[in-house]
């Protein structure tokens, strides 16, 4: 019969039958839920209306993620998803859907944060740091100097970064757009979903 998105052939509010007066249309055709999983990537295209094409995820195992304080994008692994408000099964079956809470590696946010501040590799490590810096040119002291300055980070981003996993949220639609893009979680939304994950 296939699934349909419109409205003729439910009740009115009264709960009488409406009376069907025209057939199904192209345009309120719906199709089965992508389901995307965390996997080996596997994308299926599909054609819709106007001859444009949706990108179907049905596997993805990497995504770009946005740092928004440091202003920097990397690609990196998403390990797991850890939490959806829509619904518990999503996170059972670790469903990738828009809004969805997953951790991802965080060794290039690590490598990029180390080298932009002139730190140690292995600053974000359990121990003390081990590792020594190579001094550069004066310029580069100067402008490692500036950076230093306004250099700040939250307690909760520091734990992430030395346990090697960051919590992000997902804002991009995988089973249209064939991407898991999204954002590293932060301040009060970081604090939210670490309450929630501990209610959990």
């Amino acid at each position: 019969m296939g699934i349909g998105r419109d409205s003729r052939h439910k009740r009115n509010l009264t709960g009488a039958r409406r009376n069907i007066h025209k057939k199904k249309r192209k345009f309120e055709l719906g199709r089965p839920a992508a389901g995307t999983r965390i996997g080996p990537k596997v994308i299926r295209l599909i054609r819709t209306l106007g001859g444009n094409t949706k990108r179907r995820a049905l596997r993805l195992e990497q995504g770009t993620f946005s740092w928004a304080t440091e202003t920097h994008s990397a690609k990196t692994k998403i390990l797991d998803v850890v939490y959806n408000a829509s619904n518990n099964e999503l996170v059972r079956t670790k469903a990738l859907v828009k809004g969805c809470i997953v951790q991802i590696d965080a060794t290039p946010f690590k490598a990029h944060y180390t080298s932009y501040y002139g730190l140690p590799k292995d600053f974000f490590s359990k121990g003390e740091a081990q590792d020594t810096v190579a001094a550069g040119s004066r310029k580069v002291q100067r402008k490692i100097e500036k950076r230093q300055k306004g250099r700040k980070l939250e307690q909760l981003l520091v734990d992430q970064l030395i346990q090697g996993r960051l919590l992000a949220s997902i804002s991009s639609r995988p089973g249209q757009s064939g991407r898991a893009d999204g954002y590293i979680l932060e301040g009060e939304e970081l604090a939210f979903y670490k309450r929630k994950l501990r209610a959990k």
